[in-house]
């Protein structure tokens, strides 16, 4: 099977990291390690200065493939999406270069962790964020919104499972601009040349930097996150959770 993750050299400087997995972009188990290597390895190119992340179909990502994990009678499938999601974030996080992320539609579980850890957010009209894992019996990702809005609304979106659009992350400043769903590609490349034109050594070494100034120790509170996901799973709540979403047809 084809991996939906591509990269491209879409001009001097600057590579795409692109998500094409129908119909949702929810990524199986392979889809996450799979894009931690595409972000990774833009990243060591000297030839790329900055990477921009974005998705083909009817929205950003829709988080983790829950068809994979029902068909697995054990946990394989779930630890597997647990360490590829962290891989995937930590991708980002890390990454020796500014990642952008371009994000349209939904931007939902995985999304929210893979947005949260970007260095740039441009997002179109029709963008909304939101964390929907209370609903499938799961937590994790609430690192990453915290990234994006204050503690305290951090807190309700993650209790009611809600959505946060485009515009209200522009208000608190974590979407850098909003636009058109037409002028999206664009708007985040004129970004990306922005940063692509810097000397690459200066950005590099600015990447570094403000990851070492960050208060939040990331990679450790959404391991920690996750550990809360292993307990519900071994007590039975969340199997049953995501077969009723699944059955009212979640996914499609």
């Amino acid at each position: 099977m084809p991996t939906p993750i591509t990269t491209d050299q879409v001009e001097p400087g600057i590579t795409t990291v692109t998500v094409n997995a129908p119909p949702v972009n929810a990524l199986t188990v392979r889809g996450w390690f799979d894009l931690a290597d595409a972000v990774t390895a833009a990243g060591r190119d000297p030839r790329c200065h900055v990477v921009l992340l974005r998705a083909e179909g009817r929205g950003f990502n829709a988080g983790v493939d829950l068809k994979e994990i029902q068909r697995d009678d054990g946990f394989h499938a779930l630890i597997g999406a647990n360490q590829g999601c962290a891989a995937a974030f930590s991708a980002v996080y890390e990454c020796a270069v500014p990642v952008i992320a371009a994000v349209h539609g939904f931007c939902l579980g995985g999304g929210i962790g893979l947005v949260g850890n970007a260095d740039v957010v441009v997002a179109a009209e029709d963008a909304s964020f939101g964390l929907p894992e209370v609903d499938r019996g799961a937590l994790g990702a609430a690192t990453h919104l915290a990234r994006l809005v204050p503690q305290h609304l951090m807190r309700a979106l993650y209790y009611t499972a809600s959505t946060i659009d485009a515009h209200q992350l522009h208000h608190h400043g974590s979407v850098y601009s909003v636009v058109p769903r037409a002028e999206l590609d664009q708007a985040a490349l004129e970004v990306a040349r922005r940063i692509a034109a810097k000397d690459t050594a200066v950005i590099r070494a600015a990447k570094q930097a403000i990851n070492g100034i960050d208060v939040q120790p990331v990679h450790r509170s959404y391991r920690f996150e996750q550990g809360f996901t292993f307990e519900l799973n071994l007590a039975g709540v969340s199997d049953a959770a995501r077969q009723e979403f699944l059955d009212n047809g979640g996914g499609r």
